[in-house]
């Protein structure tokens, strides 16, 4: 159940990755809170994950998710480029997310 808390976290980190910026350096009031809400709620989940979880896997897992989210965001909906080098480094830490999963012992 850990994993599954600990996938949750990153998906909401991802989300949160997104509101940081309409906050325009927090000025503004409603999406500077939202943007505070989502990542108390990723660190609260993340924090769940690491009741059974050895923290530096969980943290490790949690970063790499919202790495590999916001920047596929960043391609997909902000028309980020995608070089040969962003490729391969999304693809090392997709990796890294799967052997930190299969060699984990729960």
């Amino acid at each position: 159940m850990s994993w599954v808390v600990l996938g949750l976290a990153g998906l909401v980190e991802i989300i949160w990755s997104q509101t940081i910026k309409p906050t325009e350096n927090f000025t503004k009031l409603g999406p500077t809170l939202l943007c505070i809400a989502l990542g108390s709620l990723a660190v609260y989940l993340l924090s769940r994950a690491m009741h059974t979880l050895p923290v530096g896997t969980a943290y490790a897992v949690f970063t790499g998710i919202g790495a590999l989210g916001a920047i596929s965001l960043g391609v997909l909906v902000h028309k980020d480029p995608l070089s040969a080098g962003r490729m391969l480094a999304l693809a090392l830490i997709l990796g890294g997310i799967v052997l930190a999963r299969v060699t984990n012992p729960e």
